[in-house]
C-alpha cells in the first residue's frame, strides 16, 4: 500500500490503532513486554484487523506495572523476544498512521527496541487522540484514556492490555472525527496542524519555548515533493513492452504497425547494440519529402540517434526535465542502462492523469457509504498536483473539480433516498430534480469547496407530504456530503433548507418576487441560482426551471440593474504605494478580482440571452454577440485565469500544511514579477466592470 497522504480524510483513512505494555515508563530503559494493534478503515473498525502479542523482555518485570497490566515474569517466560515479533508486527502496521493515546512513549519504546534489535526503522506518521480530544473539546477536566472513552461513549473491554486499550483508542478516534468535523478539521493534515498548534501553545505556556516554525511544510520548493511526478517512478507511466522494428522495415510497414497498436513511435533497431526512433511526425515529414516513394523508404534510414532514454527506476520529474531540455517528446526506458523496457511519452502522462479522473467518476458512482465518498474525495488534491504538472490550466482543473462536486452530489442524493426507503418512506412521492449552484455549477470550484445546491419536485404545497419527503431526503444528502468533506454553506444555500425547495410553481414564483425586488441587498445569496446545473433526477425538470428563470431575468431591466450594482461594488484591493490591502497577511482574491469577473460575465450572460454557465463561455458569447471587444475580453479571461491559478496554488500548499482552505493569497510569498502580474490582472477587473455598466440604464 501506499504512504497515507496528508489530505487523506480523516473518516475514511487507513490507519492502525497501538499500545505497548511496557516494564516501565523510562523510554530509556524500559521494554516492551506486549504489544496490541487494530486496523480502522472506512469509517470503522476492520474486523479481521487485530494484531495482539505478548512479548519476553528479557529482563525482570517491576511489581510496580505488574500491578498495573497484570503481566508477570512467569507470564512472559517462553513467549517470542521482540525481534521475532517486529517484523509481523511493523508489516501488519505497514505504511498506514499509527493513531494512539500519548502515542510518542509508544513510538519511542518500539524505535529502542527496533535499535536494539537492529532491525530497520522509519518514523512514522502518527496522530495522538489525547490531544485530538483537547482540539474536539477544550473543556473537558482531563484527557487520559479511561475518561476520554467515558465522555465518548466507549466502552473498555481488557484495560491495561495493550489489545484492549489499542482498541480502546481506535473507538476514540473513530467518535472523534465527527467532533473535529464541526470544527472545521477533515483531514490528517489539518489534524496534524491543529496538534501542532495545541502543543506550540503549551510550549510557550510552560515556560515561553517557541517551537521551530513550520515554514518548510508551506515552502513552495518543497510541496513539489508531494506531486506526483517526485512520487512516481518511470515505470510507473510507461508503454510496455517496447515495440522495435528492424532497421529494413518499410515506412508503410511501420506506420501500420503504430496505427494498429496505437503508437505514437517506434525504436529501430539499427545494428546489434544501436537503437534509433522515429515517431509519427518523423513518418509524416518523410511522407511529405519522398511523395511516392515514402511508403517504401526503410526506416533505418531516417531513425534518429542516439537514442536518449531514462532508467524506468528514475523519477518522473528526471524524465520530464530531460524531455524539457533536449526539446523532445519521446524517451527511451532502459532497465539498468542496457535493455529498452519502454517508452515514455507526453500522452503516457496525459493518459495517466485522464485515468485517475475517471477511475475517481467512477468509485464516486459505485460508493456506498459517506467515509468511501470522503476518501475519493480526499484524492481530489493529487488529481489537481498531477493536472497542474501536466500543464494543464486552472480554468480545465477548476472544471474537473465541478465535475466530482457534482458527482459526489449525485451520489449523496442516491444514498439518501436509498437510506429513506430502507426507512419504510417509500419512493420519491414525485419527478424531481438536484441543482448545484454556485462556483461548482459554474465548473469554476477549486479545492475549498462548500455546499450550494437546491431542489425542485414535481408539484406540492410547502409544507405538505412531498416538501416533507424531499425536506428529510436533502437533509440526509447535505449531512452525507459534509461528512464527504464538502461542508455545510455558511450561507445556508442548500436544499435542506426551505427556501432552497420548492415545488415548479413554487420556484416560479419565488424567481418572479427576485425580479421584483428593489434594493441590491435584498439579492444576497439569490444570484448563484442563475449558475445552477442539474446533477440527479429529472434533469428536463431542472433544465426548465434554470432556463425559466433566465428568460424571466433577462425580461426585467430593473432586477438586471440590481444585478449590475452588485457587480460595481468592487474596490481595488491595492494600496497608494503599490502594495495590497490584506488581512491576517492574506489577499482575498475572491472578493478582489474573482467574484466581480464571474458576478459581471452573469450579468452579461442574461442581459444578453447567453446561456452558457462558465464564465470563459459567457464571455466569449458575449463578445460574439458584438458587445465589448475580443481583445479586452481575452485580457479579462488572462486576469481570470492566472487569479485561478494562484488561488489554486495557494490552496496545493494550504492542503498539505493542514491549513484551513480559502479564496485567500499569502501574496508575500510571490516573487516582484509574480506580483507584477498579479496586480496587472487585478486592474483588467475595471474593464469588465465598465462593460457591464454600459447598460445599467
Amino acid at each position: 500500500m501506499t504512504a497515507v497522504l496528508p489530505q487523506a480524510a480523516l473518516a475514511a483513512i487507513e490507519a492502525v490503532a497501538i499500545d505497548c505494555e511496557t516494564t516501565g515508563l523510562d523510554a530509556r530503559s524500559a521494554r516492551i513486554i506486549q504489544l496490541g494493534a487494530v486496523r480502522i478503515r472506512g469509517g470503522g473498525l476492520v474486523s479481521a484487523g487485530s494484531f495482539d502479542q505478548i512479548i519476553d523482555p528479557g529482563i525482570s518485570i517491576p511489581a510496580e506495572t505488574t500491578a498495573i497490566h497484570g503481566l508477570t515474569d512467569e507470564a512472559v517466560r517462553g513467549q517470542p523476544k521482540f525481534d521475532t515479533v517486529a517484523v509481523p508486527f511493523l508489516d501488519f502496521i505497514g505504511k498506514r498512521l499509527i493513531i494512539g493515546h500519548t502515542i510518542q512513549f509508544d513510538i519511542a519504546m518500539l524505535h529502542r527496541e527496533c535499535v536494539l534489535a537492529n532491525i530497520a526503522w522509519q518514523t512514522p506518521r502518527v496522530l495522538d487522540v489525547r490531544l485530538l480530544g483537547r482540539v474536539a473539546s477544550p473543556t473537558l477536566a482531563a484527557y487520559d484514556l479511561d475518561r476520554m472513552c467515558s465522555w465518548l461513549g466507549v466502552t473498555v473491554k481488557g484495560r491495561h492490555t495493550a489489545f484492549g486499550d489499542a482498541l480502546a483508542t481506535a473507538e476514540v478516534f473513530l467518535k472523534l472525527v465527527p467532533l473535529l468535523r464541526q470544527r472545521g478539521i477533515r483531514t490528517l493534515a489539518e489534524a496534524e496542524a491543529a496538534c501542532v498548534e495545541l502543543a506550540e501553545r503549551d510550549a510557550r505556556s510552560a515556560g515561553g519555548l517557541m517551537l521551530p516554525e513550520r515554514a518548510a511544510a508551506t515552502s513552495p520548493a518543497l510541496s513539489k515533493l508531494d506531486s506526483f511526478a517526485y512520487r512516481h517512478r518511470v515505470s510507473d507511466v510507461m508503454s510496455s513492452p517496447a515495440e522495435i522494428l528492424p532497421a529494413t522495415a518499410t515506412l508503410a510497414e511501420a506506420t501500420k504497425h503504430m496505427i494498429s497498436r496505437g503508437l505514437s513511435s517506434v525504436f529501430v533497431a539499427l545494428d546489434q547494440e544501436q537503437v534509433g526512433i522515429i515517431t509519427e511526425r518523423d513518418a509524416l515529414r518523410a511522407y511529405s519529402a519522398f511523395a511516392a516513394d515514402a511508403a517504401a523508404t526503410l526506416i533505418g534510414s531516417i531513425a534518429k540517434s542516439p537514442l536518449i532514454g531514462v532508467e524506468e527506476d528514475d523519477f518522473v520529474y528526471r524524465a520530464i526535465g530531460r524531455m524539457e531540455r533536449h526539446g523532445i517528446r519521446h524517451l527511451a526506458v532502459r532497465r539498468n542502462g542496457k535493455e529498452i523496457v519502454g517508452a515514455l511519452t507526453p500522452r503516457n502522462l496525459l493518459r495517466n492523469r485522464a485515468t485517475s479522473s475517471i477511475v475517481i467518476g467512477d468509485r464516486i458512482a459505485a460508493a456506498e457509504t459517506p467515509p468511501e465518498l470522503a476518501s475519493i474525495w480526499s484524492e481530489v488534491p493529487g488529481m489537481v498536483d498531477a493536472l497542474r504538472w501536466d500543464g494543464v490550466s486552472a480554468r480545465t482543473i477548476a472544471g474537473v473539480i465541478s465535475a466530482e462536486i457534482c458527482a459526489i452530489t449525485n451520489r449523496a442524493a442516491d444514498l439518501a433516498i436509498n437510506e429513506q426507503i430502507r426507512a419504510g418512506l417509500g419512493e420519491p412521492p414525485c419527478a424531481f430534480a438536484v441543482l448545484v449552484l454556485g462556483s461548482a455549477g459554474r465548473g469554476e470550484s477549486l479545492i475549498a469547496a462548500d455546499q450550494d445546491n437546491a431542489i425542485v419536485f414535481a408539484s406540492g404545497a410547502p409544507g405538505g407530504t412531498e416538501d416533507h419527503w424531499f425536506e428529510r431526503m436533502a437533509t440526509r444528502m447535505n449531512a452525507i456530503l459534509d461528512e464527504a468533506g464538502i461542508a455545510y454553506c455558511m450561507g445556508g444555500v442548500m436544499a435542506q433548507n426551505a427556501q432552497w425547495r420548492h415545488s415548479r410553481q413554487g420556484w416560479a414564483e419565488l424567481v418572479s418576487s427576485w425580479v421584483r425586488r428593489q434594493r441590491p441587498q435584498d439579492l444576497l445569496n439569490v444570484d448563484i441560482f442563475f449558475d445552477a446545473t442539474t446533477v440527479s433526477g429529472d434533469r428536463e425538470l431542472g433544465d426548465n426551471l434554470i432556463a425559466d428563470a433566465q428568460s424571466m431575468a433577462r425580461r426585467s431591466p430593473d432586477f438586471l440593474v440590481m444585478l449590475t450594482e452588485l457587480a460595481r461594488q468592487w474596490q481595488s484591493p491595492t494600496t497608494m504605494f503599490g502594495g495590497f490591502h490584506k488581512v491576517d497577511g492574506r489577499l482575498d482574491l475572491k472578493k478582489h478580482g474573482l467574484m466581480p469577473i464571474f458576478t459581471g460575465a452573469r450579468v452579461l450572460a442574461l442581459r444578453h440571452g447567453v446561456l452558457a454557465r462558465s464564465t470563459l463561455d459567457r464571455l466569449k458569447g458575449v463578445v460574439s454577440r458584438g458587445v465589448g471587444s475580443e481583445r479586452g475580453i481575452d485580457d479579462i479571461l488572462a486576469a481570470h485565469e492566472l487569479m485561478l491559478s494562484r488561488v489554486l496554488e495557494q490552496q496545493m500548499l494550504d492542503v498539505k500544511s493542514g491549513i484551513r482552505l480559502s479564496p485567500r493569497i499569502d501574496v508575500d510569498r510571490l516573487d516582484k514579477s509574480e506580483k507584477r502580474a498579479l496586480k496587472d490582472a487585478i486592474e483588467a477587473v475595471p474593464l469588465l466592470i465598465d462593460l457591464v455598466s454600459e447598460g445599467r440604464l
